[in-house]
């Protein structure tokens, strides 16, 4: 596999009123691990090319498990975290970055899908 877990869904929701796919886990040693980019919370996007808004669960991870060895996310990278407490600061100054701000472009992920295909061969 490509090293992480997923939730989310139209059917499983995994923030209130949110269908989206998101990273749940890292497992440690694996392609998604070792590149380093992809963090827990992040939302996927799309995989491949292809967007996966407003799919269930099950379909989702279909994607994942059909997507081949050269694989391209898109994902957007969580603000801030989805459990616990919310941080305030005490300045008065806005906290985050627009969200737009870390999306990460389809080239360079097309480059990390090159990187773990090339690891995971070399491990078979």
């Amino acid at each position: 596999g490509l090293g992480f877990n997923i939730v989310g869904g139209t059917d499983q929701q995994y923030i209130s009123n949110d269908s989206s796919i998101y990273v749940s886990r890292i497992k440690k040693d694996g392609a998604a691990y070792l590149d380093g980019r992809l963090q827990e919370g992040d939302k996927i996007l799309a995989v491949n090319g292809k967007d996966l808004k407003d799919l269930r669960h099950k379909d989702a991870v279909e994607l994942f498990r059909n997507a081949g060895y050269d694989v391209s996310l898109k994902i957007q990278r969580r603000v801030q975290p989805q459990n616990g407490p919310v941080s305030h600061r005490g300045d008065g100054e806005s906290g985050g970055l627009s969200l737009a701000a870390f999306l990460v472009p389809g080239l360079a992920l097309a480059a990390a899908a090159v990187w773990i295909l090339l690891r995971y061969r070399q491990r078979m």
